[in-house]
């Protein structure tokens, strides 16, 4: 995984740590003591990210007005940083003073109040009016009376396209016309097989099965859980829909067989290997990442379904902080309206505060790389249209057996109907 990419990936929480994750979630442990900083005096504040988040800008400014604050970033990958924290959580120790949590392991974290710290205490409830409201309960306690986390980004989808490979193909390569193909997953399969039946050279319709499931499961009204945090796959209809339309990509030959974040899936991008992928808003400045030689020929159009999420982040303060007053205070700076907007146009992680959706500075905001595609508009309708899904305590290793299983199907290894099986066996193992 290149730093870059951070919002989703293929979590891969193990079950040992989820469970210990869940066996030391009641209690508080031993946090440490929080020094009563004196005027002037020195302190650092470590942040731990998966990525580059755009913040170390924000850094130096947050510095001009607190100029005893340093920061000091401690970035990993997406798996070893969330895995890491649930060791550190258990053990009370080597946590940063700021955790970044991303939205599939955010109920991971906070089933474990205590191992946070309240933002309410430092004022932060202040925000609530700024944010999304199912993305401001993402960051609360199970009981919804602590504030654990505040939301950085969401990532309403979009499908991102490559002009040139639908003009070989014969295909329309307009955004309104592209859009037009697919207002449902069928006719994007649709689509696919006329893209496949005109044999592009070295050219498939998509990347993988894999963020296609993911999607579709997104857009539905209930995912992977029911509300009681019952796992659901074997018994909601429109997760075996998601897996039945994904694995038929796979069995049209309509896949690149290029698993997300692997470094031939990286290559892919620059080869120009698919012509559509899903397309959170972080999306957009990966892409531009990896197919450097390639401006004006990928563009966006609407996600088939209309809307969906893919990702999106919260900042939290572990307990162990020994300056949790100051911590809370930097994830309000950067989580800022102002910020937040900063952030989007530089690195094209999508704001979670709605009043910047109707922004001009947003509303108006295009990338040349794709073609002057109104990125802002696009995803700022995208935003509006999201509906909230419940996420469940082990959302992470669910998505990673379903995705284990769609990738045996794309090897070869096995029938849909056998993956099918065995992903619901794998999935009781998680209960």
């Amino acid at each position: 995984m290149t730093p870059r990419i951070r919002r989703l990936a293929v979590p891969v929480l193990t079950a040992s740590l989820l469970a210990l994750a869940t066996a030391c979630g009641s209690g508080g442990g031993s946090p440490a003591t929080e020094a009563s900083a004196k005027p002037g005096e020195k302190i650092k504040l470590s942040v731990g990210l998966f990525g580059d988040f755009g913040f170390k800008p924000l850094y130096e400014e947050y510095k001009k007005t607190h100029p005893n604050i340093e920061v000091v970033e401690a970035v990993t990958q997406f798996n070893d940083h969330h895995n890491n924290l649930v060791k550190r959580l258990a053990t009370n120790a080597g946590a940063g003073d700021v955790e970044a949590v991303e939205v599939g392991y955010i109920s991971t974290f906070t089933s474990q109040p205590g191992k946070f710290v309240d933002l309410k205490q430092y004022g932060l409830d202040k925000r609530q009016d700024d944010y999304l409201d199912w993305k401001w309960q993402q960051g609360l306690s199970k009981d919804g009376q602590q504030l654990l986390g505040l939301g950085t980004d969401v990532g309403g989808l979009a499908m991102c396209y490559r002009k040139d490979l639908f003009k070989k193909a014969g295909l329309p390569s307009g955004r309104a016309e592209v859009s037009a193909l697919w207002p449902t997953w069928e006719q994007y399969i649709e689509t696919g097989k006329k893209f496949g039946a005109a044999k592009v050279a070295d050219a498939k319709f998509v990347d993988s099965p894999g963020e296609i499931f993911r999607a579709m499961v997104n857009q539905a009204p209930v995912g992977l859980y029911d509300a009681q945090d019952k796992i659901i796959v074997d018994s909601n209809p429109d997760v075996k829909k998601a897996w039945d339309l994904s694995n038929q990509l796979t069995q049209e030959g309509l896949t690149a067989k290029l698993a997300a974040f692997t470094p031939p899936w990286n290559t892919g991008f620059a080869k120009g290997s698919f012509a559509t992928i899903i397309c959170p808003a972080w999306m957009t400045g990966f892409i531009q990442e990896q197919a450097k030689d390639a401006s004006g020929k990928w563009d966006i159009a609407t996600v088939p379904g209309g809307s969906g999420n893919s990702g999106g982040s919260h900042l939290m303060v572990p307990k162990q902080s020994k300056h949790p007053k100051e911590a809370a205070e930097l994830i309000d700076f950067l989580t800022s309206k102002e910020n937040q907007a900063k952030v989007f146009k530089e690195e094209g992680t999508f704001p979670s505060i709605p009043a910047l959706y109707d922004d001009p500075s947003i509303q108006n905001f295009t990338k040349p790389f794709f073609g002057d595609a109104p990125i802002g508009k696009i995803y700022s309708d995208a935003a509006k249209a999201l509906k909230p899904q419940h996420l469940g305590p082990k959302e992470a290793d669910v998505r990673v057996a379903i995705g284990n299983g769609l990738g045996r199907v794309e090897q070869g290894k096995q029938t849909p109907e056998e993956a099918w099986a065995q992903v619901l066996q794998d999935v009781q193992k998680i209960r």
